[in-house]
């Protein structure tokens, strides 16, 4: 299995975006993420499923799943510890897709 840290090798730079928020179908927030220490892997991936999918469907929920590598299973063990991962894993349990506002410089 591929390492969390080796996966954001391979994603876009993203000094250029402040934060991303995210919002439920009735325009609900439903969380943001900063650019700041220990966000800054959370919004290299999200940043990377809003470019491929323009939302947070169900498809980009998968990959994201997969793109957080060992921390998805450990957010599976242990509810809250990873909330960036529980979001997709919410996303997916009640297919419910959120939309995303990229906040950049």
């Amino acid at each position: 299995m591929q390492k969390f840290c080796d996966v954001l090798l391979t994603l876009d730079n993203t000094d250029d975006v402040q934060r991303i928020e995210l919002y439920h179908e009735n325009g609900d927030a439903a969380g943001v993420i900063d650019n700041k220490p220990g966000s800054q892997g959370s919004l290299k991936v999200y940043n990377h499923l809003y470019k491929m999918y323009g939302a947070i469907t169900l498809d980009a929920a998968v990959e994201g799943l997969a793109l957080y590598a060992e921390h998805t299973e450990d957010a599976e063990n242990c509810p809250g510890k990873h909330p960036n991962v529980d979001r997709l894993i919410d996303v997916l349990e009640n297919e419910a897709p959120l939309t995303v506002k990229l906040i950049t410089n």
